[in-house]
């Protein structure tokens, strides 16, 4: 059964939407192939909050979260990961509320760059640093709520999810969004380290997930499932391209990618090389040199 994505979603720009009891949604107004309707901002509490992900450094989102925020203290802002439309705006809401920054870390690659690679270093906050780095499993108190860092690099290599103790609810962020499979793109995401911290939140068993993008996700482990038995199924369909005779992560685009939007195909190559990565890594493809772009693959002798 084709994994099936939620594309029915009110973004309700400039106001804020409560999704659970003592937890409110605010949408930022930036559209695009890459964040659907826009970056979700979530403000957790009901006397004293905790913002999770302030988003794009935009003057309409900033307004409307001070807006929602009101009078009320903000003791935290917990950052998902350092993808500018998640993390900028971090830098005014802290001066505007002298809150604690937290995440995993500063921007970093999950593996050493090569010469001349690029991968999607536009998207990078590359001068994001936390006022505290968060270890996994690390439970902050905030009195009337308790977040949980629960460490899930894959995305991106500081990516980190925040469970919402005692209600069953996980903001997943990027890593697991209801309308559409999360980029994982090299250098900045990994293949192996993505399909390993989805492995462990489906071990986890919340109820109800609230992404980075788009709406909740209620039925989390069956959906999680689903979204590894997708990339399976990538897998498996770069293994026969290669086996057909492509060499190139063109070519594979080409033909796996034939009926997606060609803004995204760019995307789609980072991808194919983040399961290249792995495929090289456990022993399954070659790569003459270094799996790049740019490589030739054949099938493991």
């Amino acid at each position: 059964m084709p994994l099936s994505f939620d594309l029915v979603f009110e973004p309700s720009y400039g106001k804020a939407v409560e999704v659970a009891a003592g937890v409110a949604r605010i949408t930022a107004n930036n559209p695009s192939p890459f964040t659907f309707h826009g970056t979700n901002s979530y403000l957790v509490g009901t006397d004293t909050l905790a913002v999770i992900d302030p988003g794009p450094d935009d003057d309409r989102h900033f307004d409307t979260l001070m807006a929602a925020i009101g009078k009320r203290p903000v003791s935290h802002i917990f950052v998902s990961h350092t993808h500018k439309d998640h993390s900028p705006l971090t830098v005014r809401l802290k001066a505007a509320t002298g809150a604690v920054v937290l995440a995993e870390g500063p921007h970093r690659s999950a593996r050493e760059r090569r010469p001349g690679e690029v991968g999607l270093d536009a998207s990078a906050d590359l001068a994001f640093r936390p006022d505290r780095r968060l270890a996994d499993g690390e439970v902050v108190d905030g009195g009337e709520w308790r977040l949980k860092a629960v460490l899930t690099p894959g995305h991106a290599a500081n990516h980190a999810a925040f469970a919402l103790e005692g209600t069953g609810i996980l903001f997943s962020a990027d890593h697991v969004m209801g309308w559409s499979t999360t980029i994982v793109a090299p250098p900045d995401g990994s293949m192996a380290d993505y399909m390993a911290s989805l492995d462990k939140l489906i071990g986890r068993g919340d109820r109800l997930l609230l992404p980075g993008h788009g709406g909740p996700v209620s039925r989390p482990a069956t959906f999680m499932r689903g979204l590894k038995a997708h990339r399976k199924m990538r897998e498996r369909a770069i293994l026969e391209r290669i086996r057909l005779g492509d060499r190139t992560v063109k070519a594979m685009v080409e033909a796996i990618y034939r009926g997606t939007d060609p803004r995204l195909h760019g995307a789609a190559a980072l991808s194919v090389l983040a399961h290249l990565e792995d495929l090289v890594a456990r022993g399954l493809v070659h790569a003459e040199g270094s799996p790049a772009i740019e490589a030739t693959y054949t099938p493991a002798a």
